[in-house]
């Protein structure tokens, strides 16, 4: 794999040095960089897909252990990126198909929190890391047992039953 960020930092070395400061290099490309200074990951220059673990020091998920995938559309910064959960997990904001409801994520939104052209995979990475602690949300849920389970019994997220086999999440617990 190549370092994306040094890769593309030479190609716009090059296209400077050749007297076209911002030639050949798109937008999407210019974006993704600037988001992805915050942190060096090591992508391949063509990649648009970023895979992200994630773990919560505190709450009911506290010690578990998340995989994400994020998917960049060309079209970023215009519009987020597509985040999904790979881990399996009994959550009420993430479905149990691994979809995610985390207003930033949100294209359009009426309050105001959505999508908006200066955000960046870092606040996406936040909100994700927050969905485990101060942005875990029972009054807009988007898994409704998981959430009408927790009105039954706060100390406990799961139900004293065992989770589907095929769940590798963690059983998370207050106790």
């Amino acid at each position: 794999l190549l370092s994306f960020l040094s890769s593309m930092e030479r190609w716009e070395e090059a296209i400077v040095s050749q007297g076209d400061p911002m030639g050949h290099i798109s937008c999407f490309h210019h974006f993704l960089i600037e988001s992805l200074e915050f942190h060096q990951l090591n992508l391949h220059c063509c990649s648009s897909y970023l895979s992200l673990s994630s773990s919560a020091d505190e709450g009911y998920y506290q010690s578990g252990k998340f995989q994400f995938e994020i998917d960049v559309p060309e079209a970023y910064n215009m519009v987020p990126p597509k985040v999904k959960c790979q881990t399996r997990i009994w959550h009420p904001n993430i479905a149990e198909t691994g979809e995610i409801c985390l207003s930033l994520l949100r294209e359009h939104s009426i309050d105001g929190t959505g999508w908006a052209p200066t955000r960046t995979l870092k606040d996406v990475v936040w909100g994700l890391n927050s969905l485990f602690t101060d942005l875990l949300n029972f009054d807009d849920p988007l898994n409704i047992d998981a959430a009408e389970h927790h009105l039954r019994d706060k100390r406990n997220l799961l139900p004293d039953t065992q989770p589907p086999k095929s769940w590798s999440g963690i059983r998370p617990s207050l106790t």
